[in-house]
């Protein structure tokens, strides 16, 4: 019987889908709080990566490409599918994936951007997508490590 049970519980409860997108330059503890958090409030957890375009046009301190992040991504437990993406519009991801949350970091709140998508997402007929905010590690970033590396070499350098 218990079998049987295990078998129905699929057609019984609906799975959750989660989104999370990000560049994932240099993958650090800030990264790993928000994947753990993400895939403890779904059953598949999707990671969108930027790609090396989208990065080279717009944050331009690329330090690794594209395939050796998805690659990094795949290996961590809390990512469950992990894909290549160019665009930041969430309506036209969410056409793509059909996620049920959308996870963020807590420093987006507010943004005019995050306030536009909130919007377009509640408006989507019949999908109830909701916009999770999750807790940004303070003091740790890829922009700043990148600039704790460059001070350490300029150091290195001087002496």
């Amino acid at each position: 019987m218990n079998k049987d049970l295990n078998k129905m519980d699929g057609f019984m409860t609906k799975k959750t889908v989660g989104f999370t997108l990000g560049c994932f330059n240099i993958l650090h503890q800030g990264h790993i709080n928000l994947l753990r958090n993400a895939k403890g409030m779904c059953d598949t957890l999707i990671v969108g990566v930027l790609s090396d375009d989208y990065i080279d046009k717009n944050k331009k301190n690329r330090c690794f490409n594209l395939q050796e992040r998805i690659s990094i991504l795949s290996a961590i437990k809390y990512c469950d599918v992990v894909v290549a993406e160019d665009t930041l519009e969430k309506l036209e991801l969410w056409e793509k994936y059909k996620f049920d949350y959308l996870f963020v970091g807590s420093d987006w709140y507010g943004d005019e951007r995050y306030i536009r998508w909130e919007k377009e997402l509640s408006e989507i007929k019949n999908a109830n997508v909701k916009v999770i905010y999750l807790p940004y590690t303070q003091e740790i970033s890829s922009s700043l490590i990148i600039e704790k590396i460059a001070k350490r070499k300029r150091e290195i350098d001087n002496e």
